[in-house]
């Protein structure tokens, strides 16, 4: 059979665009630009009131992390400070039903219908959930942080909403990459991988996700694999070539490219598929892979070989899940021919073999480039860490719709860590405040109450629907604004039921926060690891920064204005606030540029 025609990359990845419900004709700039107005309707400009600035209290540095997730945890290690009083949690319970009416239509957009679907697991009250991992070569990049976050949201979002999840996220632990890198590290393939697994949970604890149900690993899967290509063969949709490679036969299985869109024309040899004369088919894939001299094998009844990649996940899922379970997720990227081939094998093996939901989440970009270590724009989540907090790259993570591109810049980073700062900064002042206050005299007043009930409904209807994480981050920034303004206005401070309404709000954002990984165990070392990051990137010590505010100091009180505000907007093109208020001078990290000064000599 002939081959005929052929999709270009950029035309592949309008398909896969269009199967995940993104317009195909939209263009990096354009994901950029969705990013940044999603990101700036959160609190408008991204300046504090000047009550909170005049409030603003310095806090000290610190070295370490702070309240990550352990990897070997089922759960949240912390859920950050709670204060609630015995009348409150009588006016929680009550608000439960009503919060669970309005959580009950959660819709997903599922790739295979191509539309928003409410979702309905398969056996009520239980979600089975299987995301494709990581090939663990070397250390992760932030296109791996955009899918585990996006499905990290999506787990603890179903678990929020009462549902019994069971969440496996395997690791491919043999490949061609793992083999060429062993070669060329000298090291043992299965060895080197696991290394690698376990930086990949180092950065997953770092980025707050919480540990999967079950993790495993294609070496520990080989009888399962091996017994489902037989499966395969028996049915007619398979078959041995001389030398020990085992294909799939894509003309046996009419329905190929159902998931993706693509018809089997637009399959070719050499984009993603091996080139193999010995095929019946260009477009048949790998199942088993006949063992090269030196490479790492197992035995089967074709001779010593590996698994092919597409074949391991559809094992591992259904050994783990079973061969119908809810949903089935990944990065745009495995449409096809990933998940397309998963597809095939999974029902050749089993007729009976369904997914409801398959799940992608969009592509990450650089600076509206793909990323791409030819480009010199390729990074990995170490990297990023090393210049900002973790949660501020959550924070711009879930700032963008999962199903979106987002487009990763530093100024994008810059704009998250300045919203983060914003966030935990009030939730600190609000802390400390209720530690140093009596026990409250009165109910929260009824505005405090409404503007909560607004947050919350706001947030779960935006989460219900397909997750939209930026809608929902957005209904925190009146309740912020409340909260400065009771705890730092004279009106606010007079108001007698200040404190019970700061309790409410408090209390409730914990548990918002909680659902997006946002809960953290001390705000203040939040705030003092997002200095320590401003200063590094700034190039300066914290010595440095107070020598130029005493400088400044100066300058102010010899009335030299010009020289003072020079310092400041030097201070501010690196990336440092200064905030003059009755106790003096303070400073916070920014958004470099935020009020649009430059440097100044």
């Amino acid at each position: 059979m002939s081959c005929v025609g052929a999709m270009s990359l950029r035309q592949g990845f309008a398909a896969t665009q269009r199967a995940v419900g993104f317009p195909a004709s939209s263009s990096p700039k354009a994901a950029s630009a969705l990013a940044a107005s999603a990101s700036s309707s959160l609190w408008g400009d991204g300046k504090w009131s000047g009550a909170a600035r005049a409030n603003f209290r310095g806090v000290c540095f610190a070295r370490g992390r702070y309240g990550a997730c352990r990897a070997n945890s089922a759960r949240e290690v912390s859920t950050g400070p709670s204060i609630v009083t015995q009348k409150q949690g009588a006016q929680e319970k009550g608000n439960k039903k009503k919060d669970e009416a309005l959580q009950s239509e959660l819709r997903l957009y599922n790739t295979m219908t191509r539309q928003k679907e409410i979702f309905r697991p398969i056996v009520p009250g239980k979600v089975s959930m299987y995301v494709c991992g990581v090939t663990s070569y070397d250390f992760s990049h932030i296109g791996h942080a955009r899918v585990y976050v996006a499905f990290d949201v999506l787990y603890r979002y179903l678990k929020n909403l009462g549902y019994d999840v069971t969440y496996v996220r395997n690791f491919t632990d043999i490949d061609d990459k793992i083999i060429n890198r062993a070669k060329e590290t000298g090291e043992d393939p299965i060895s080197l991988s696991a290394r690698f697994c376990d930086e990949f949970h180092v950065d997953m604890a770092a980025l707050r996700c919480l540990p999967p149900t079950l993790e495993p690993k294609v070496s520990g899967h080989i009888r399962q694999i091996v017994e489902m290509i037989k499966k395969i063969i028996e049915n007619g949709h398979a078959y041995a070539i001389e030398g020990g490679d085992v294909y799939f036969s894509v003309e046996s299985f009419p329905a190929y490219g159902q998931l993706s869109g693509r018809s089997q024309d637009e399959n070719r040899a050499g984009e993603r598929v091996t080139v193999d004369s010995r095929k019946r088919n260009a477009a048949d894939f790998a199942l088993w892979k006949s063992a090269k001299p030196g490479e790492i094998s197992w035995q089967s009844p074709w001779g010593p070989g590996r698994p092919g990649w597409h074949i391991e996940c559809s094992a591992m899922s259904a050994e783990h899940l079973g061969h119908s379970f809810d949903i089935h997720g990944g990065g745009l990227d495995l449409v096809f021919p990933h998940h397309e081939n998963e597809i095939a094998q999974s029902c050749a093996a089993c007729a009976d073999s369904s997914i409801r939901y398959w799940i992608h989440n969009g592509f990450v970009t650089i600076d509206a480039e793909k990323m791409s270590k030819s480009l010199g724009n390729f990074f990995t989540i170490r990297e990023v860490l090393e210049q900002f907090s973790p949660l501020a790259l959550r924070w711009f993570l879930i700032g963008t719709q999962y199903r979106s591109p987002v487009n990763y810049s530093k100024r994008q980073l810059e704009v998250a860590s300045d919203r983060i700062y914003y966030l935990y900064q009030t939730l600190a002042d609000c802390m400390q405040l209720l530690s140093e206050s009596s026990p409250d005299s009165q109910p929260a007043s009824k505005e405090v109450t409404e503007c909560v009930k607004g947050m919350k409904t706001a947030f779960f209807t935006a989460m219900s629907d397909d997750l939209l994480t930026p809608v929902a981050v957005a209904a925190f920034s009146e309740p912020l604004k409340l909260m400065n303004d009771l705890m730092h206005t004279k009106k606010g401070r007079k108001d007698k039921s200040r404190i019970a309404s700061l309790r409410l709000m408090v209390n409730e954002f914990q548990s918002l926060l909680e659902v997006l990984g946002l809960s953290v165990s001390s705000y203040d070392e939040v705030l003092q690891d997002i200095k320590r990051l401003a200063l590094k990137r700034a190039g300066l010590t914290e010595e440095d920064l107070m020598a130029q505010v005493q400088e400044r100091a100066g300058a102010r009180a010899a009335k030299d204005w010009e020289r003072s505000d020079v310092i400041r907007q030097n201070l501010v093109a690196l990336g440092i606030n200064l905030m003059d208020g009755g106790d003096g001078t303070q400073w916070r990290p920014a958004a470099v540029g935020e009020d649009e000064s430059v440097l100044v000599k």
